[in-house]
């Protein structure tokens, strides 16, 4: 049994005390981590061999984020379909008991409709977007076979 009422505040328990930083402190921290950056960053731009290491990590960031976006668009459109597939079986459930006088109106199967047909239109969209931006990059810069 209970004895004592869940609202209650348990005592028990040490309270811990963290340390704070009060915004002074933050930003003179901040302060010291933006001249830190700079100085490494003049520092590699001063250097060929640091230019070289920059302009390499950003084509492969740039690379990495095309191919991590376009994960994404398909993803998400495969999502939309299958909760648009989810909808349509919803449908179907709906058309039968429509058609054998169970529904009080078509308003559950109409909402069923449209919630699949939007649902689809979502996930289609989201593939066309891929293939839009595959056939630019090829426009761009087209293969060399």
């Amino acid at each position: 049994m209970i004895d004592r009422r869940i609202d209650r505040p348990r005592t028990d328990r040490p309270r811990i005390d963290r340390p704070k930083i009060d915004g002074q402190a933050a930003r003179k921290i901040k302060l010291i981590f933006r001249v830190a950056a700079d100085m490494v960053a003049s520092k590699v731009q001063r250097s060929r061999r640091g230019r070289a290491v920059l302009a390499g990590t950003r084509a492969i960031a740039r690379s990495f984020g095309r191919v991590l976006h376009q994960l994404w668009l398909e993803v998400t459109g495969f999502t939309f379909l299958a909760i648009a597939g989810i909808g349509a079986l919803a449908g179907i459930r709906e058309y039968g008991k429509y058609q054998s006088g169970h529904a009080a109106g078509p308003g559950r199967l109409v909402l069923a409709v449209c919630f699949t047909v939007s649902f689809i239109w979502f996930g289609l969209s989201s593939f066309w977007r891929v293939k839009k931006k595959l056939k630019a990059k090829e426009v761009r810069a087209p293969s060399q076979t």
